[in-house]
C-alpha cells in the first residue's frame, strides 16, 4: 500500500537527478522516520490503538454482522474478468 505523505520529488527530472545524486554519493537516501511529524506520529498512534475497540463497543450486534457478512462477500467474490 504506499504511504499518503512522501518527500520524494514529485517530476520525472527531479526523481532522476536524486537518484542519480544518491548513487553518487551527494546526497542522503530519504529515510521514514526522519521526514515525519513527530506530533502528528504520536497523534496517529493513540488513535490507531483505540480505534477498533471503540469502534466495536459503537457498533450493535446486528451492525457487526452485516459488516462481516459484506466483507466475506467482497473477499469470495469473482473477479470481473473472470467468468
Amino acid at each position: 500500500m504506499p504511504k499518503r505523505s512522501s518527500k520524494k520529488p514529485s517530476a520525472s527530472n527531479e526523481t532522476a537527478t536524486f537518484v542519480t545524486a544518491v548513487t553518487a554519493g551527494a546526497a542522503e537516501p530519504l529515510k521514514g522516520d526522519a521526514i515525519k511529524d513527530p506530533a502528528a506520529v504520536a497523534l496517529g498512534r493513540k488513535g490507531g490503538l483505540k480505534g477498533g475497540k471503540a469502534r466495536a463497543a459503537s457498533l450493535s450486534k446486528k451492525r457487526r454482522v452485516e459488516i462481516a457478512r459484506d466483507a466475506a462477500k467482497a473477499r469470495w467474490k469473482e473477479p470481473a474478468g473472470d467468468t
